[in-house]
């Protein structure tokens, strides 16, 4: 398999396969310290991003922190 297919926040993606939560991000742009990860409805913690890696049909989503004032 040269690609799994994930959902992200509500939209397909493909993504090479072993691709790490946190390479996500990195793909994305996403500075993991603004992100909350949800992964197949399990919260992920920061410092397990790097440690999670996503398979073909996982759904993820991601909440980002927004300041104000």
């Amino acid at each position: 398999m040269n690609e799994i297919h994930v959902t992200v926040n509500g939209r397909a993606r493909h993504a090479p396969p072993g691709t790490s939560l946190l390479g996500l991000l990195e793909e994305l742009e996403l500075d993991p310290r603004t992100v909350v990860v949800e992964l197949n409805r399990q919260i992920v913690r920061r410092p397990q991003l790097e440690d999670h890696t996503m398979r073909d049909g996982d759904e993820v989503e991601l909440v980002h922190f927004v300041g104000g004032g």
